[in-house]
């Protein structure tokens, strides 16, 4: 009867600190704009590439050359879509939406290697 109590108190203890302390898909994601591309970004992006139109990849001559050289353009292209881009202002809150875009113009510095 022992080794059950061993089982059940920790499963007990458990399952109340996420009633208490819930995970939600935003705590898991948070700080981590590398899974945010992942998940967001990257069906379209792999590797700052454009599996769309080529032209328009992440590298950051095609940053430069298409006026997306800043995390402000970077944020307003995410946000707001165009073209064939879409937007995610619907499915990305600011916060992932500035980090993601800070991800994308660390990753064209270093010519997305890691």
């Amino acid at each position: 009867m022992a080794k059950y109590f061993t089982i059940i108190i920790p499963l007990i203890l458990t399952i109340n600190l996420l009633f208490i302390f819930p995970v939600n898909a935003e705590t898991v994601i948070n700080n981590q704009p590398e899974k945010i591309f992942e998940l967001n970004c990257a069906g379209c992006h792999p590797n700052g590439n454009n599996i769309i139109r080529r032209g328009k990849n992440l590298k950051l001559k095609a940053l430069h050359r298409n006026g997306y050289d800043s995390l402000e353009a970077i944020t307003q292209i995410v946000s707001n879509g165009k073209n064939n881009m879409s937007a995610f202002s619907n499915r990305l809150s600011e916060r992932e939406i500035k980090q993601v875009a800070e991800y994308v113009l660390q990753q064209a510095e270093n010519n997305w290697k890691g």
